[in-house]
């Protein structure tokens, strides 16, 4: 995120890096600015362009991952293009039309409300089944895509990981959503209790006979709504520590160190300099040496 800082460290440390600590020359040499570019742009300045979209679309130009799925978020079928599966797109538009068509049309008939709601919950899967298609069958040229991890992550939480082959950090993220999201339905739902006992309690025509009072209804309704709140922060906390986590740990699958590097320990006799002794007879002391090869 803090582009620029990180380059310019980076360029300061470029030499000492190449000369003796063995890291990938590569990682010291990408330039983040196109050499055709006037306006000297970085990266960060324009995170997407429609022109960089269609272009790519067209195939004038090759087309990032993280461009093709967030524009195809707003024009489905962008990715197909691009990847060349033209076949999709009957598939992709002719099941959203039909599904979000009747959804629409049967969620406002008596009796046909749930048909409906299954029909645009289908809509919904055709449009997220579109962007992981995308993202699936983009051409990475057999490398590993930072990119595509982070989009994996953030369809499915937890197949960046699986991308990223650390499976073992699948059970403390899955274990992480599935307790907030279960305090997020308690407490929602105890929220909703004392909401309705309070509403009951204070109605002017009120019968209740419950052993709540006004206040203390009234408190249990706010506690539970700061604690529905409390679950939420933490669902969508974990859900994108987990994006994150895929993103910055396929750049850590590059990192590189050579296979060189070695720690020597070996005895050792230390002969203390005549000329610091002023005349006093000094003794050989013995020690361990400790040699780094890098």
């Amino acid at each position: 995120m803090i582009l620029a800082a990180a380059v310019s460290a980076v360029s300061g440390f470029e030499m000492m890096a190449q000369e003796g600590m063995g890291f990938k020359s590569e990682a010291f040499s990408q330039s983040y600015n196109d050499d055709a570019d006037s306006t000297g742009r970085d990266s960060t300045d324009v995170m997407f362009s429609f022109r960089q979209y269609f272009r790519a679309m067209r195939h004038k130009e090759e087309g990032k991952i993280g461009t093709m799925f967030a524009g195809s978020t707003i024009v489905i079928g962008g990715q197909q293009i691009y990847n060349r599966d033209y076949w999709k797109l009957p598939v992709i538009y002719g099941g959203l039309a039909a599904t979000a068509g009747l959804g629409s049309y049967y969620i406002h008939k008596d009796g046909k409300k749930d048909l409906g709601k299954y029909l645009l919950a289908g809509a919904g899967a055709i449009y997220w089944g579109s962007l992981m298609d995308g993202v699936v069958s983009y051409d990475t040229k057999g490398e590993h895509s930072a990119g595509r991890a982070t989009l994996y992550s953030l369809l499915v939480p937890g197949l960046g990981q699986i991308y990223n082959k650390e499976y073992w950090k699948l059970p403390l993220y899955y274990s992480g959503l599935m307790v907030s999201a279960s305090l997020l339905i308690e407490n929602s739902a105890n929220y909703h209790r004392f909401k309705r006992i309070h509403n009951e309690i204070t109605d002017e025509n009120s019968t209740y006979s419950g052993h709540y009072t006004e206040s203390s209804a009234l408190y249990m309704r706010n506690t539970y709504r700061r604690y529905r709140d409390y679950s939420v922060v933490a669902l969508v906390g974990v859900y994108v520590l987990q994006i994150i986590d895929a993103n910055v740990f396929s750049y850590m699958l590059d990192f590189d160190i050579d296979d060189e590097i070695a720690v020597d320990v070996s005895p050792a006799i230390i002969t203390p300099h005549s000329q610091f002794a002023m005349g006093m007879p000094v003794d050989n002391a013995y020690g361990i040496s400790i040699g780094i090869k890098f």
